[in-house]
């Protein structure tokens, strides 16, 4: 897409943070929460929205994690992960994990999948996945999983968009 270069942003000089988050915000997302089980085999998770495709063939995906989350060792260590894609009624899960607080499992009804990583009840997909390969990118890392095992549920999914929860059909 052309646009006028005076309707253009300029990335790499003076683009202020909140202008860019609101920019990308543009951009309708699912909304998933990432699960694995650290080194002492204690389940974490957090909500992410940078889930992608990668490859059909073979059949990877990717996510990103910052680099100074308290989660990140245990993804990092971590032989198996799960992206659970989240269904248009899951906001509160979505807001739980989220949060940094120490026991977001509680209450939460799950089952353990390959390696381990919980499998979250009512999500309108789950993807297995092999930790395949991490890369760094900025202020994140970048985890590429080759996909094991993956269901789905005919269920409408949770969207993010222009800085709020959504489902299918909002205007």
């Amino acid at each position: 897409m052309n646009m006028p270069r005076e309707n253009l942003q300029d990335a790499w000089s003076d683009l202020e943070h909140r202008a860019l988050r609101d920019t990308l915000g543009a951009f309708a997302t699912g909304v998933t929460v990432v699960t694995a089980l650290d080194e002492d085999g204690t389940a974490v998770g957090l909500t992410v929205n940078s889930f992608n495709t990668v490859s059909l063939e073979p059949p990877l995906v990717l996510w990103s994690l910052s680099l100074v989350s308290p989660s990140l060792p245990a993804f990092r260590a971590a032989r198996h992960f799960a992206v659970n894609v989240l269904a248009a009624d899951q906001q509160a899960i979505s807001e739980r994990f989220a949060r940094r607080n120490s026991d977001k499992f509680a209450g939460v009804d799950w089952q353990g999948g390959l390696g381990g990583a919980p499998l979250l009840a009512g999500c309108c997909a789950t993807l297995e996945c092999r930790n395949e390969a991490q890369h760094a990118g900025g202020d994140h890392l970048i985890f590429i999983g080759r996909v094991e095992r993956f269901a789905r549920q005919a269920r409408a999914p949770l969207l993010f968009y222009g800085g709020r929860y959504r489902v299918l059909g909002d205007a």
